[in-house]
């Protein structure tokens, strides 16, 4: 079943929201234009990882090891790149690398017939072994390439921030009214004059607020960007091919999918080949955030927690069938906005982990709740 246009993003973004009034209200200095481009920086790399788990996750599967694909893929980039290939090169072959992690892991799971919270904990155990193989001794080695430093480390000029915001309202805008002109054409129910004015209203302030905010500070950072980009395109393919709406009756249920003609293990794989990709995207954003790879700052932390509790906090069913890649931006966004504003206030680690839990909870309850009600009423 796939979530209507926009009500998906109502109720993470209302927690979002609730989320900054409080820390706004109890730390003025988190509402800082200097905080919200930190928060923004510092979310990216679970962002990254979130939008290829949401992908798996919509087949009622789960990855256990894309954080440790991350830091594999990382960990080889630095090697590459310490051994005299340029930054770009290292990257692109570290890209591949993840992609045939996952492929082989979807292989596994789609052919062999292992589920996929075992093979994956087996990757995330194998994989964890293999960074500290290819990072060495030392079990860190530094970034200095500028290229892949530039991912993190460069803003855009305050005019250009200004108009790829005036041009994503405008496509904001086109897609709206095509949407509108088909619904038409087919004969189906369309959305009152005032609806789409506020949709439209409500879209132009968030991003060119975003723009003004983030231009009052550095400017837009090229990172954003990036992984705006990457989740339109995931966005797109989930929602608007033949793949997409593959995924979706595959995670609603499998087995009318493969009766309809669905290839349903090919699909399996091609989506455990994207996660691969965006976890060895998320391995070379870290390096650069990081400015280092290290086996503590992929593995060694929560980094995997957060990425799948960004994707259900965003919506997406543990159940499969139901989500976007669109709301594990926004739960990235609420599991970063309560660990800076936790920073702020003074918490522990141990608070920190300690709500980021409950508010999981919170999530799979509601998303488990919700999905007994629906079939309840079917």
């Amino acid at each position: 079943m796939r979530e209507t246009r926009f009500g998906s993003f109502v109720p993470v973004l209302f927690a979002l929201v609730a989320i900054w009034l409080w820390f706004g209200i109890t730390e003025p200095a988190f509402l800082s234009p200097r905080n919200f481009y930190f928060l923004f920086m510092q979310s990216a790399v679970v962002g990254t990882l979130a939008v290829g788990i949401t992908v798996v996750l919509l087949l009622g599967d789960i990855d256990l090891s894309a954080a440790a694909t991350a830091g594999v893929c990382a960990a080889l980039m630095a090697v590459l790149i310490v051994a005299g290939v340029p930054g770009i090169p290292a990257a692109l072959i570290a890209m591949a690398l993840g992609v045939v992690m996952g492929l082989c892991q979807g292989m596994l799971v789609s052919y062999v017939g292992i589920p996929s919270f075992v093979v994956t904990l087996a990757g995330l155990l194998g994989f964890q072994g293999l960074m500290l193989k290819i990072l060495g001794i030392q079990g860190a080695v530094n970034m200095r390439d500028p290229i892949i430093r530039g991912i993190t480390t460069v803003s855009l000029p305050p005019l250009l921030g200004w108009l790829i915001g005036s041009a994503c309202v405008l496509i904001f805008i086109t897609v709206i009214l095509t949407i509108q002109r088909r619904r038409k054409a087919q004969q189906l129910e369309l959305e009152s004059t005032g609806a789409l004015f506020g949709q439209i209203l409500f879209f132009a302030v968030l991003v060119l607020g975003t723009v003004a905010m983030l231009n009052s500070y550095r400017g837009v950072p090229l990172l954003v960007i990036l992984l705006l980009s990457l989740t339109a395109l995931l966005g797109w393919i989930t929602t608007s091919t033949p793949f997409g709406r593959a995924l979706f009756a595959v995670g609603g249920n499998a087995e009318s999918a493969r009766r309809v003609g669905i290839n349903v293990k090919r699909i399996r794989v091609a989506a455990f080949a994207i996660v691969g990709l965006m976890a060895a995207i998320g391995g070379i954003v870290g390096a650069s955030r990081y400015a280092s790879v290290s086996f503590n700052a992929f593995a060694g932390g929560p980094l995997l927690l957060e990425a799948i509790g960004a994707a259900v906090i965003g919506g997406t069913s543990l159940f499969g069938g139901r989500g976007s890649v669109w709301n594990a931006i926004l739960g990235a966004l609420v599991i970063g906005s309560l660990g800076n504003g936790l920073d702020l206030s003074g918490a522990s680690a141990a608070d920190k982990l300690m709500f980021s839990g409950a508010i999981l909870l919170l999530a799979v309850a509601i998303d488990a709740v919700s999905r007994n009600g629906a079939n309840q009423s079917t």
